[in-house]
């Protein structure tokens, strides 16, 4: 705009220039032959102009690298946040149970490394040897044969079957047999009597409540008893009976053979296998870790701590940072939204100084621009302010802007004025 003013300022004084030199009515005088005219050089203006902003000396759009939903919205718009300050969390219940497996993960993998490092405690060493000693000693028993005990204790077994089976076989003594039937027949008569005693009275109201009542269930009782007892002693040495004790002899039996046998060649190799393994375990124990599964420990270590990074990593993505310290300047983030990523949040700005960015500096004038140059910024918001400044930096890369080529320029003020805003409009006048 003040580009604009300024040419037509210029075209202004061109014109009247013009109309004055037409109104002279006087001829120029001519000129002696052989003299030469000299006419008066006009300078050309140098001097540059420009539209701007102003803008903070360090901005950021800040966005999150992940989706998710927002959780919590920890700044408003104008607050001013320290670097590292949280501002936008999204819910991260999944990566927080992640980061927790993977830090089980890595303290297993570090218990079985320090396992490995430590070595055998004395209480393995000392179980291990004991398997040794137990192989040998079962070894020694095999080869020196049953003792004149075992032999005693295995042949009074057979004895001991033989009798259960003789008994089982033989049946009820008939004395037994006498005495039962005779409780049986006791027992019916008494039952009979009382059933008697019972059927005089049966009429009565509370035929419940006598004594008649009660002798007869006692009678019934008493009968049912005895002949259940004559019922077993009647099936005293059944089949199954004779064919378990019998089974009872055989065990007994083959229980004296093998002890009274000589030890097998292929117990013999069993037994001695057994001392072997035993004691490769013990030597195995008492030799330590090998550098190979230390090795292997140590890269399970590895891999679990990178697991644990990663999750924790994974866990950091949903909590937008500040990056430095500033204000928050325009926040676009409310609870319960959906976050996608690379879309800005957050507009973060140190507000305590301040630049101009030119908008419309031309491939036909940044030529004429060198970093260092000083610079008149006025500004449209501020009419009574006009600050110096001096270029620090021209973008090598030109932007497209509407049909021109334009080149940014970025001024500093020689001071800096709190009156200031982003985003006022500038006019700069770069002069050589």
């Amino acid at each position: 705009m003040r580009r604009m003013m300024l040419w037509f300022v210029f075209l202004t004084v061109f014109s009247l220039a013009l109309a004055a030199c037409g109104g002279q009515s006087e001829a120029p005088a001519a000129q002696p032959a052989g003299e030469q005219t000299t006419v008066a050089p006009v300078r050309a203006d140098s001097r540059v102009t420009a539209e701007a902003v102003v803008v903070p000396r360090q901005r950021a759009e800040l966005s999150l690298s992940t989706s998710g939903a927002i959780e919590e919205v920890l700044v408003a718009e104008g607050d001013a946040v320290t670097e590292g300050q949280p501002l936008v969390r999204l819910r991260s219940a999944q990566q927080a149970a992640a980061l927790g497996q993977a830090q089980a993960a890595l303290s297993a993998a570090e218990a079985r490394l320090a396992e490995l490092k430590v070595g055998p405690r004395p209480q393995e060493v000392a179980a291990a040897q004991a398997a040794v000693a137990a192989a040998q000693a079962g070894l020694d028993r095999l080869e020196a044969g049953a003792s004149q005990e075992e032999i005693a204790a295995a042949t009074a077994a057979v004895t001991q079957a033989q009798a259960a089976l003789a008994k089982t076989t033989e049946g009820p003594e008939a004395n037994q047999r006498i005495a039962a039937e005779a409780a049986v027949a006791n027992a019916a008569a008494a039952l009979r009597i009382a059933q008697a005693s019972y059927d005089r009275v049966a009429s009565v109201a509370d035929i419940g409540q006598r004594p008649e009542s009660l002798q007869l269930e006692q009678a019934t009782n008493a009968y049912n008893q005895a002949v259940a007892q004559l019922k077993a002693l009647e099936d005293r040495g059944s089949a199954a009976d004779i064919a378990s004790a019998r089974a009872g002899v055989q065990g007994a039996q083959a229980q004296l053979d093998k002890v009274k046998a000589a030890a097998r060649p292929a117990d013999l190799a069993a037994a001695q296998a057994e001392i072997r393994r035993a004691q490769a375990q013990l030597d195995l124990l008492q030799a330590g870790s090998s550098e190979e599964l230390v090795a292997a420990a140590e890269a399970e270590v590895a891999a679990a701590r990178a697991g644990v990074e990663q999750a924790q990593a994974a866990l950091d993505d949903r909590v937008l940072l500040a990056p430095f310290a500033g204000t928050v300047a325009r926040l676009d983030a409310r609870r319960g939204e959906q976050a996608s990523p690379g879309v800005p949040l957050v507009w973060l700005a140190d507000l305590s100084g301040w630049r101009i960015e030119t908008t419309d500096l031309t491939e036909l004038d940044v030529d004429n621009v060198q970093v260092g140059d000083t610079v008149l910024l006025e500004f449209d918001a501020l009419p009574d302010l006009e600050l110096n400044g001096r270029v620090v930096t021209i973008r090598p890369l030109g932007e497209d802007r509407l049909g021109d080529v334009t080149y940014q320029v970025v001024i500093e003020p020689e001071r800096q004025e709190p009156r200031l805003r982003w985003n006022m409009t500038t006019a700069v006048t770069f002069e050589k």
